[in-house]
């Protein structure tokens, strides 16, 4: 893996950059969960926290939301709360419900998604990247939304590297 900041092919040279931000710090998610167990993916560090699954399941159910409302212009469904909604919330509901499952589990999720995400920026250029729009009550872009998906990876992927001192 190179450390720069390139473009890539297939993509409009900004969401390139982005994809490639993206990648890197997917690579560094994927290298701080390695070789997790089960258990270890369900260790519980305090009562209001989170487990190393729910994070990694949270960083999928985050992206797929901003699929649905970037790439489809809708808020997720009745079904699709269901399947995501412990995970895009965590929270109590995240605690009862996301357990029990291998990391593969978490991987598929991820993996599936980034795909999804990486096709769609291929049908966008640099212009829909920077299309206005309100997010969360402020003046916001696209660019600026799917750094915010990358940013939570990161915040959350320093949770878990803390998380996996405590569990080794």
């Amino acid at each position: 893996m190179a450390y720069k900041i390139t473009g890539k092919a297939g993509y409009s040279p900004q969401i390139g950059h982005l994809v490639s931000m993206m990648d890197y710090a997917r690579e560094t998610t994927l290298n701080a969960v390695h070789g997790l167990t089960t258990k270890q993916l369900d260790y519980l560090p305090g009562n209001n926290s989170n487990t190393i699954g729910a994070l990694l399941f949270h960083m999928a159910a985050m992206e797929f939301g901003f699929q649905i409302e970037l790439f489809e212009g809708r808020e997720p469904n009745q079904q699709e709360m269901k399947d995501w909604g412990a995970a895009y919330s965590l929270g109590n509901q995240g605690r009862e419900e996301i357990r029990g499952y291998p990391l593969d589990y978490y991987l598929d999720k991820l993996e599936k998604v980034r795909h999804r995400t990486l096709a769609e920026f291929k049908k966008h250029n640099d212009d829909w990247l920077y299309q206005s729009r309100q997010w969360d009550g402020h003046s916001s872009n696209n660019y600026f939304i799917w750094f915010h998906v990358m940013e939570d990876e990161i915040n959350h992927r320093g949770q878990i590297r803390i998380q996996r001192k405590l569990v080794e």
